[in-house]
């Protein structure tokens, strides 16, 4: 017997977010297929949310800086990424969740995911373009920066624990590695 795995587009998860079926899960959608997001525990909370401050304050006038919303892609997935720098739309978040355009670069707190944030997240980020993707691996006190998405993957790979760093969007600006890491 093969077993055959339903396939959701995004608007049906749309509908489903609408209707209030997912009210009550902590879910987002990855290549048409909704998968659970375990609980945060609270060095995750506290460092994502110690970051999203530091970014906020840091990128002001610049960017915006979304703490755990979602993003919208071409590849039949919504995820939300525990940091999204993204253009500053304003009230045109209103009627869409931000696009690959519209993304500077994604960060992503992991602690109990890293299978998945290194596996298939690391892979939709890419095929739909997005720049540069950071992983903060909260066991190692590492930040894992990945850049030069091609075919499907990100070509360049850097593991850093301390210094700065200048994101590709905004070369100018410096940022505190160890802030990131909170370390």
């Amino acid at each position: 017997m093969s077993v055959t795995i339903a396939k959701w587009t995004l608007e049906e998860y749309h509908r489903m977010i609408e209707a209030g079926i997912l009210d009550d899960r902590r879910v987002e959608l990855l290549r048409g297929e909704i998968v659970e997001m375990p609980p945060e525990g609270e060095p995750h909370a506290f460092d994502s949310n110690q970051a999203f401050k530091y970014l906020l304050n840091l990128l002001e006038g610049l960017a915006d800086v979304r703490g755990a919303k979602p993003i919208t892609l071409p590849n039949q997935s919504e995820p939300e990424p525990d940091l999204a720098i993204v253009q500053d739309l304003g009230r045109e978040y209103r009627e869409h969740h931000p696009y690959p355009e519209n993304i500077f670069w994604l960060i992503e707190y992991s602690n109990s995911s890293p299978s998945k944030d290194l596996g298939i997240k690391r892979k939709i980020y890419a095929e739909v373009g997005i720049s540069e993707y950071w992983i903060v691996d909260l066991k190692r006190l590492q930040l894992i920066v990945l850049r030069d998405p091609q075919d499907g993957d990100y070509r360049s790979e850097t593991t850093l624990t301390t210094g700065t760093i200048a994101p590709l969007a905004f070369p100018e600006i410096s940022i505190s590695v160890d802030r990131i890491l909170n370390s």
